[in-house]
């Protein structure tokens, strides 16, 4: 099975979705699909610890890559999400390289880093050897460090540089808003973005981002992006819904 941080290092084009839902049902629903990846959105989303445990299990059970966008940048909230399982955490609001350093280190083992406990479902309720346990987290362990305030903009040479973070997450929307800006096809907020993208390929980070435009994927990675989180749960319902619809009322309309 390729190992995603693996995946996301070489800028293989990677598409995943968020869940929105603390559901372990809807996590193995969209585990059997062919996404590269599930985020769970602990931030904007009612998660608690036990919705992620639950959720995470189901993930790793079938095979599918998680990442756990975690409420904030905190080392118990990255503990959390790593000792369920997780693939990796997305970090929100990483405002410069002091707070960059800070997230890279709780997402590993090390001087100052992620406390170490061998009865999780990390370290395979014990059946894991420390070494081993401790070689396959430096390998796989994602750190995503969402960019979506104009100080992080300014400073985003210097959080690139950041060793230990392995991509740079786009957050638009937010950028946006920081900006005092209404929409996220101002000058102002596509110039942030491409000055992430750029930061990120000279720095070797991969970078990802949220799209609420599908078409807009081609002009992004043609400028570098690799991961793109496109729709949810939420989004499928809603749109499967309206479609279900239309067919039906056309069908009796003709």
């Amino acid at each position: 099975m390729p190992v995603f941080r693996e995946q996301l290092a070489s800028g293989e084009l990677l598409v995943g979705t968020f869940v929105k839902t603390p559901s372990p049902v809807v996590a193995e629903v969209l585990s059997l699909t062919g996404l590269d990846c599930l985020c769970l959105d602990a931030e904007h989303a009612p998660f608690d610890r036990l919705a992620i445990d639950g959720c995470v299990a189901m993930t790793r059970a079938i095979g599918m890559p998680s990442l756990v966008r975690i409420p904030v940048a905190t080392p118990e909230h990255v503990l959390n999400a790593l000792d369920c399982g997780a693939t990796g955490v997305v970090a929100p609001h990483i405002r410069n390289a002091a707070e960059a350093t800070a997230f890279a280190r709780a997402c590993r083992f090390g001087p100052g880093g992620r406390g170490y406990a061998g009865s999780t479902r990390a370290a395979c309720y014990t059946t894991r050897a420390m070494p081993d346990h401790l070689r396959l987290s430096e390998r796989e362990t994602v750190a995503i460090a969402q960019i979506e305030d104009p100080v992080a903009v300014d400073a985003i040479e210097e959080i690139a540089r950041v060793a230990g973070i392995d991509c740079l997450f786009v957050g638009r929307v937010d950028l946006t808003v920081g900006y005092g800006l209404a929409s996220q096809d101002h000058e102002r907020v596509v110039g942030a973005v491409e000055r992430i993208c750029d930061a990120g390929r000279r720095n070797g980070r991969a970078v990802g981002m949220f799209l609420s435009r599908i078409e807009d994927v081609p002009f992004w990675h043609e400028r570098g992006a690799s991961l793109f989180l496109l729709g949810s749960d939420h989004g499928f319902l809603l749109q499967g819904a309206a479609d279900l619809l239309d067919k039906a009322r056309r069908s009796v309309a003709a």
